[in-house]
């Protein structure tokens, strides 16, 4: 029986959304988790929604032997295990026919000619109209070569006028801003910038996208998100996993690389960007490379005084023993990557002039949470001090990335009764339980932006190269201290006490998440 979306009623008069044109996704590193986990996962769901064209075909290469049957076969499985829940039913025969797969090696010249001639083949059976979209779901070192043999056998270029091609590149995008702008010029050699998707999952999540529609489209908002009202901001992202079996690639990347340079500032900006001329990519793009312009940089005295780092040690989390980082397999027991980090930044402009940012991340902390609480200042005069109330807390807006996305807020209400008496209480929204049904997940909502021709949320050039302008002196001042040993803390714990000392330094403390 053939799938049939499930009508909502809070959507109904929306109009629906558009659907790209013919096109071919070509996958390089289709045999990795990424590929299993999120890409086909996601491309299937798009697929249920009917939010794919007529034609629509996957082709991945990768080094191991396979076939057409093969590939179809370890996706079924991989859209059964992590597709959401996803029925396997007849759009899953039509979605099938037009997976495809080639063997071969990306450093091989061989293996380019042998792309362009199943492409063709394809193209043929399946009427995609020359539409290509090239995604490198591959380690970061393979991204420089792939892209300059794109180019040299003519694939970065459409073959027709009317025809599209497009490629992807997943974080992360350098490693620090030397190799992020050498990166950037292998890339714009061969493709140009409009061609260029720099995909940051994050920002495919659906409170991540809702907060510009939070503040832009609701006047009572906007008019305190400021430096007047505001007293400060926090961004966390909290995770209770450790590094799963991940240690050759978070060796050399820690959570300064892994989080912050990317996701964390990304919502930063979004957070205090100023409204864009229109909803168009370059238009939000320019006004969040401005916030990342103004955030001031720090020198070597700086990052001692605004920066934490730290290593979780053996600990519980939910329920588990876990071993601290140093005995995860393939770690240097005498390692100081960070697996936790904190920064206070400064947004130096009109807006924001005087109210700290802090952001906070890492792993093996007591719950998964990624949260952007706005922390008001207080009321300036307390009426109610004869009534024996305790001091007013500060109203915060708490928009939930995830998990259980939504937006709270926390205001101060009278306690039923004689006298007047007070406590913070909590109006919540959530999105499942407003608009029903499964959220889409972030790669699904990439991937028909990237075929659609949509860059809104995806990285351009200057946004990447002025995130690594602000995070490379850290690493800098981290390296020149030479330190053999980081804070630890206990896994299952809220990371070490540095960072509680470092925001009460400040008379602020770090939420209750």
């Amino acid at each position: 029986m053939e799938y049939v979306p499930t009508p909502n009623p809070l959507r109904e008069g929306l109009q629906s959304e558009r659907i790209p044109d013919p096109c071919i996704v070509v996958i390089f590193g289709a045999s990795g988790d990424l590929t299993k986990r999120k890409l086909i996962p996601s491309l299937y769901n798009l697929a249920r929604e009917r939010m794919l064209p007529a034609g629509f075909s996957v082709l991945g290469v990768a080094r191991s032997e396979g076939s057409d049957s093969n590939f179809r076969d370890a996706m079924k499985k991989a859209v059964s295990e992590f597709g959401g829940g996803a029925q396997l039913d007849a759009v899953w025969e039509s979605f099938a026919r037009g997976l495809f797969y080639l063997s071969g090696n990306s450093q091989d010249d061989s293996t380019y000619r042998n792309i362009q001639q199943k492409l063709t083949s394809i193209e043929r059976e399946r009427g995609t109209c020359g539409n290509r979209l090239w995604y490198l779901a591959t380690p970061p070192d393979a991204f420089g070569p792939i892209v300059k043999k794109l180019g040299s056998d003519g694939l970065s270029r459409p073959e027709q006028d009317s025809c599209w091609v497009r490629i992807i590149l997943e974080k992360p995008f350098g490693r620090d801003l030397e190799s992020a702008r050498q990166l950037n010029e292998e890339v714009a050699q061969v493709f140009e910038e409009h061609q260029i998707y720099r995909i940051d999952h994050y920002l495919g999540k659906e409170t991540v996208q809702n907060l510009l529609v939070f503040r832009f489209a609701n006047g009572i908002f906007e008019p305190i998100w400021n430096r007047n009202y505001v007293d400060h901001i926090q961004i966390t992202s909290a995770e209770t996993i450790g590094i799963e079996n991940r240690a050759s690639y978070y060796e050399q990347a820690g959570a300064l690389r892994d989080m912050i340079q990317n996701h964390m500032l990304q919502l930063l900006a979004l957070t205090a960007m100023e409204p864009p001329a229109t909803f168009e990519a370059n238009a939000v793009r320019d006004e969040k490379v401005k916030v990342f312009q103004a955030i001031r940089p720090m020198n070597p005295e700086d990052v001692k005084s605004s920066t934490v780092r730290a290593q979780y040690g053996p600990g519980v989390v939910s329920g588990k023993s876990v071993p601290g980082y140093r005995k995860e397999n393939r770690v240097d027991p005498n390692s100081i990557t960070e697996t936790f980090a904190a920064l206070k930044l400064i947004v130096e402009n009109w807006r924001w002039a005087g109210v700290p940012f802090y952001i906070r991340t890492g792993k093996g902390l007591p719950k998964r949470v990624t949260e952007i609480a706005i922390v008001f200042k207080r009321t300036p005069h307390l009426i109610f001090r004869q009534e024996g109330s305790a001091r007013a807390e500060s109203n915060v807006l708490a928009i939930r990335i995830q998990p259980d996305e939504g937006i709270s807020l926390k205001f101060g209400a009278k306690l039923p009764g004689a006298g007047i008496r007070f406590q913070p209480v909590t109006m919540d929204f959530r999105y499942g339980t407003s608009f029903g049904g499964r959220l889409s997940e972030a790669y699904q909502r990439l991937l028909l932006d990237c075929m659609l021709g949509d860059a809104t949320l995806y990285a351009r050039r200057d946004g990447v190269e002025a995130c690594w302008s602000l995070v490379t002196p850290i690493l800098r001042a981290w390296e020149s201290m030479g330190l053999k040993k980081i804070p630890q803390y206990e896994a299952g714990t809220w990371g070490p006490q540095e960072s509680d000392a470092f925001i009460e330094g400040d008379g602020r403390t770090w939420r209750r998440l």
